[in-house]
């Protein structure tokens, strides 16, 4: 049984537990997913599995150890790895946002039932008493808070002993790293607002898809595509994608680079040792390949 270490501000109508307001620094996310839904969302049978195969590939889990296990998930957005999670083990699955995307979570995975745990909260005041969980995971989420070492030790003390906390995040590769149009253009575009900004990208999205499409077949996409304000299509987005779906995720993913208050990438060996420091053993920390480009992911349990 999962103890909780305060009492919800409000229980809404679908039972989820809410430990804030929505007007805070996710306020953009809550607006994407709300907006997106069921983008980036697998469809299995017949559409792509692209967050189940990061969650396996990312963790490295046994799926079969994990029956009846509690996992804590924070940062779960529109719910992409919770169904992925829900999917693909017999976990009881936290899922924890700060947005108003628990909403949209509930919406997507609600039918999984009891095994479903959702709650609106702040990965700096997490509402459950430390080292409960055998499993916590963050997956895109760090680099978008205020204070990531803050918000790895928050996360870290979560984690029973035994158990082990899985990352990952924007990486720092070099000096080049923000040599980007992101960089460029964030200073103006994280203080538009949501509907401005959407709005501004749905006009141009078409042609900077194609502009993109065009640097790549004349083999200079590695350097001018870093200045194109869209996404990395082919390092980020998954492989088969029809011409509708490309231009949503690219529409998602190019919202998602300009929109958040926060971002703060860092280098893999500096949250290996915030890892050390908030009391883990970290047993991996490096990139990995996935079907789209690749992931810095660190591991680490409590001993």
């Amino acid at each position: 049984m999962i103890e909780f270490s305060k009492n919800p501000i409000i229980i809404g109508e679908n039972g989820i537990l809410k430990f804030v307001e929505n007007d805070n620094y996710t306020a953009s996310f809550g607006y994407q997913w709300n907006k997106f839904q069921k983008t980036q969302l697998d469809r299995f049978g017949n559409d792509v599995c692209q967050s189940s195969s990061r969650l396996l590939v990312e963790t490295a889990w046994v799926v079969e150890t994990l029956e009846e296990a509690n996992i804590l998930e924070v940062g779960s957005g529109a719910g992409r790895f919770t169904r992925a999670l829900l999917e693909n083990t017999k976990a009881n699955i936290f899922s924890v946002d700060y947005s108003a995307a628990v909403e949209v979570n509930f919406e997507n995975n609600s039918v999984y039932g009891t095994r479903l745990h959702l709650c609106q909260a702040s990965i700096y005041e997490l509402p459950y008493k430390p080292q409960q969980f055998d499993k916590v995971i963050c997956f895109g989420v760090l680099q978008h808070t205020p204070d990531f070492k803050r918000s790895v030790r928050c996360l870290a003390e979560m984690v029973k002993k035994g158990g082990e906390l899985v990352v990952d995040f924007y990486p720092v590769k070099g000096w080049w790293t923000k040599i980007h149009a992101k960089y460029i253009f964030r200073p103006l575009t994280k203080r538009m607002s949501h509907q401005s900004l959407l709005a501004l990208l749905e006009r141009n999205i078409s042609w900077l898809i194609k502009l993109y499409q065009i640097f790549e077949a004349v083999g200079i996409g590695r350097v001018a595509n870093r200045f194109v304000p869209i996404c990395d299509i082919r390092n980020t987005l998954p492989k088969g994608l029809s011409e509708h779906q490309l231009k949503e995720w690219v529409l998602l993913d190019t919202f998602d680079m300009f929109s958040p208050a926060h971002d703060h990438p860092q280098k893999i060996e500096t949250v290996k040792k915030w890892m050390v420091e908030a009391g883990l053993k970290v047993t991996f920390g490096e990139f990995i390949s996935l079907e789209a480009g690749k992931a810095a992911v660190v591991r680490a349990v409590r001993t």
